[in-house]
């Protein structure tokens, strides 16, 4: 076996380690925003980690956060809870980094 192939290997392996724990934290994120628009929703508890769950699973729907976002701008609109895009966006981006490190902290 040559160093390249060796290199080669290393970098497979750790590019699928990059996609996966990418992957969790884009889930964990959703988690997160699920149940911050539970909360503004008055849902708490076991009904909040069902709603979470539901948000997790929307974004299976397409690639990229757009159908994460429109699962819980259409609930909330629905609820009467008055979030613009811009603060749904915003709390996406912020959730993102909290979910990183608890995902890499573990």
């Amino acid at each position: 076996m040559s160093s390249f192939d060796d290199r080669e290997r290393a970098e497979e392996a750790r590019y699928a380690l990059d996609q996966e724990t990418q992957f969790r934290v884009t889930n964990r994120r959703n988690k997160l925003l699920g149940l911050w628009a539970a909360g503004l929703m008055g849902v708490s508890g076991d009904a909040a980690e069902t709603y979470a769950k539901t948000v997790v699973q929307s974004d299976l729907e397409e690639p990229g956060d757009d159908d994460v976002f429109r699962k819980v701008k259409g609930d909330l609109d629905k609820a009467g809870i008055a979030k613009s895009d811009l603060e749904i966006r915003e709390e996406m981006a912020r959730l993102l980094p909290i979910a990183r490190e608890q995902i890499t902290k573990g």
